[in-house]
Parts: C-alpha cells; structure tokens; sequence
C-alpha cells in the first residue's frame, strides 16, 4: 500500500494588492501525493501551479490551511525538497563539476566525496565528458541536465520541478523525457512536475492534477495507467490527451470571458466549425 508522503489540507493564498480587494490565488486544495508518485500540475496560466509548488518547496507560505511532509508540517525551504526551474541558474563563472558539487561542499561534504557523488550524477544524465566545461559551452539542454544532477546529488526526498524544459526544442525535450522517466523509475523520487505541456504531461505523470482558473484549485485528477516506458502514440495517451483538452478548454473560456466579457460572447458567435476546434491547441 502506498505511503503518504505530501499531504494539503485546505490549503488558501492570497496576495494583499494595495487599494483593492486580496487576490485568491489558492482556495481549499485538498490532497495526498504519496511516495514516489510522479504528479504533474496542469493549467491556464495564473492558476495557481507554480504557487503551490512554492509552498512545498518552502519558498512561500500559505495564508491558511496546512501542507506537512511525512506528516511534518513545511516551515521553510530544506534539503529534503529541491527546486528545478525553467532557467538552469548555473554559475557562470563555475565549471559544470563545480555547479553540481557546489550544494555538497555548502553542506561541508569532503571535497573528494563530493567530486566522486557529482561525477556519479553527472554519467547518469550523460554529460561525464563535460564535467570540465563552463556553462556558455552547453546547448540548452545540456544545462538543464546539469540542474537536474546538481538537484539530485543532494539525495532529496522530493524533487520540485516548475517548466524545467518549456524553453526547450521539442526534440530535446522528448530525449530529456526519456532522461527524467528512467531517473525517476531508477530513485524513486516523488515528483512535482509543472507544466503547459499536456502530451509532457501524459509521458511523465502517474497521476495529472489538472487545476481550475482563479481562485485556483484542482479541477479533475487524471489517473495516467499506460505502460512505461511512454509512447506518445499509445492509444491510452491520444485519448487521455483528448480528454484532459476537453477540461482545459473550459478553463481557457472561463478567463477569456473574464476578460472580453461581452465582447468574447460576440466573438465567439461569429466563428463556428473549425475554429472552435482549435481552442487551445497551442497551450
């Protein structure tokens, strides 16, 4: 039986905004993500996603309910949770071997140790020929393998990732798919995985938590049950993806009406057929 490992309960955040009404960017989040579970977070931009990932991480705090960690509630920031994000923030300055011993020799692991753990996770995300190089010398991603072996040599319970490849080509992105599958089916990690992406979504995801627009929530929770490892062209994927496309737009609708009002119901009537077919293809 699975183990919980990140629990929300009623989980709400807002923003003050001077001279105006709070704005609610999370409204009762409810929800277990158990041990080793690869989740993503999907949905229109503003809903919350990248918020919710900030409070786990520690980054940021709700304004009420709660979030614990092996039934520990989360008092800031620990090694236990680490943040990939879309831009690898590597030290310019640094060697690739560096950046990813730099969070070790912090932690005071011995040097040697600490070189031996980096090159260790440096040959599993193939990139031990170019411990050596300066991060100006790598292609995009290059780098964000290198953030994904600096987060994984601290050995942490939870890996947060928010777009870590959005800035990607899409052919680099499938082989950093294939990459993040085989690490995580190697560790065990539990995963957060943020997106836009839903085909990423369904390659990646044991489970897809699809959130609602403002006041963000969870909409739906789609169970991902396709073999691994993924083929885009499973059928079980092509028609989840339908299905979650389906929920997507509704939520697209609802912030266009929000902010065309009238003017989006005036739009709307005057394009039929295939127009509509395409609301949001390209989320």
């Amino acid at each position: 039986m699975s183990e919980p490992h990140i629990v929300f309960q009623d989980v709400h955040k807002s923003f003050e905004q001077k001279g105006s009404q709070p704005v609610i960017a999370l409204d009762q989040v409810n929800l277990t993500i158990n041990k080793g579970e690869f989740i993503s977070l999907l949905g229109p931009s503003g809903c919350g996603k990248s918020t919710l990932l900030n409070i786990v991480a520690g980054l940021d705090k709700q304004t009420s309910g709660s979030i614990t960690v092996n039934g520990q509630p989360i008092k800031g920031p620990g090694n236990d949770r680490i943040v990939v994000f879309q831009e690898s923030g590597l030290f310019p300055w640094m060697s690739v071997l560096d950046n990813v011993m730099y969070g070790l020799l912090i932690k005071k692991v011995p040097k040697e140790e600490a070189k031996e753990r980096a090159m260790k996770w440096l040959q599993k995300v193939h990139l031990g020929k170019f411990a050596n190089a300066q991060p100006h010398e790598l292609s995009g991603g290059m780098k964000q393998r290198v953030a994904i072996a600096r987060a994984l040599v601290m050995d942490p319970e939870i890996l947060l990732m928010d777009e870590p490849f959005a800035a990607l080509d899409e052919q680099t992105r499938m082989v950093l798919h294939k990459e993040l599958e085989e690490l995580w089916y190697e560790t065990k990690k539990t995963i957060i995985f943020v997106t836009h992406n839903i085909r990423e979504a369904v390659i990646l995801s044991d489970r897809i938590l699809l959130m609602k627009t403002r006041p963000g929530g969870v909409k739906s929770v789609f169970d991902v049950k396709a073999a691994r490892p993924r083929q885009a062209t499973d059928s079980v994927l092509v028609n989840l993806e339908s299905r979650i496309l389906v929920e997507l737009e509704q939520e697209m609708e609802k912030i266009l009406k929000e902010e065309f009002g009238h003017d989006y119901d005036l739009k709307k009537d005057s394009l039929r057929g295939d127009s509509d077919s395409h609301l949001g293809s390209d989320i």
